[in-house]
């Protein structure tokens, strides 16, 4: 309800509000992000301002890190924004390239990743700044990892373009390496004994989503092998239905007797 009174003051708004969500929170998945973008766009239609996603995704940034003081960056509140795939560079400006799925790549990516969710709740702002800082003292191990962690991603683009989920993979399961560097608590008992598991059943890529500490992890894995792999890392936590949103936040008008 923070998040709430945060977009109402924000936007010197005096009507009503209701939130509804169906994501486990502190799971990782952006979905504080989400929320902030779909009361900004509800708030902002109820008030008759345009606004684009650009616009959206900076302004619920602005309630989590300017109203709420919670560290984080930008990347969730665009991906909620805008939806689908997206290729983000961060400037002076932001940069957002839409990459396009073929119907055959979005449906690979949603056959072979699974999302398992760990029932850990953790504190995503406590981590980031605690990344911040280092980076900010020129720690030599985060420097690296971050650097290492650009270029993956580069190349996560470049796959998702080519629609190659084994390359993907590959990608990601070294992207977790680095941003386990980062700071000792983005991994826990429960998520090493995911991966431990998970990599026996078959995975070819995984990593914690967010900040981790906790939430969720995504395992990338052979067709072939998913369904073992699901079997195996079930006692470890909650598998979550999921799927690509083609679009990004969209706001519907209820008639007035509805």
């Amino acid at each position: 309800m923070a998040l709430v009174a945060a977009a109402m003051r924000r936007a010197d708004f005096d009507g009503h509000v209701a939130i509804a969500s169906d994501f486990p929170i502190g799971a990782g998945l952006g979905g504080s992000s989400a929320a902030g973008v779909a009361l900004s766009a509800a708030i902002a239609c109820a008030q008759g301002r345009s606004a684009g996603p650009a616009g959206l995704a900076e302004w619920s940034r602005v309630l989590e890190v300017e109203e709420l003081g919670i560290a984080g960056g930008r990347q969730d509140h665009y991906a909620a924004a805008f939806g689908g795939a997206l290729g983000l560079t961060f400037d002076d400006a932001v940069t957002v390239e839409q990459i396009p799925l073929t119907a055959a790549a979005a449906a690979a990516l949603e056959s072979r990743i699974t999302l398992v969710y760990t029932g850990e709740s953790r504190i995503s702002g406590e981590t980031i700044t605690a990344v911040l800082d280092a980076y900010r003292d020129r720690v030599p191990r985060v420097l690296e990892a971050l650097d290492r962690m650009a270029v993956l991603a580069r190349g996560m683009r470049s796959a998702l373009h080519a629609g190659d989920v084994t390359t993907l993979a590959a990608l990601i399961d070294e992207h977790w390496v680095h941003q386990r560097a980062l700071h000792p608590r983005i991994s826990t008992e429960r998520i090493d004994a995911v991966e431990r598991i998970a990599r026996t059943a078959g995975a070819q890529g995984l990593k914690a989503l967010g900040a981790s500490g906790g939430g969720s992890v995504m395992i990338v894995s052979d067709a072939a092998d998913v369904a073992r792999v699901v079997e195996a890392v079930a006692p470890f936590g909650e598998i979550l239905p999921w799927r690509i949103a083609s679009t990004g936040v969209e706001v519907s008008r209820l008639s007035p007797d509805a």
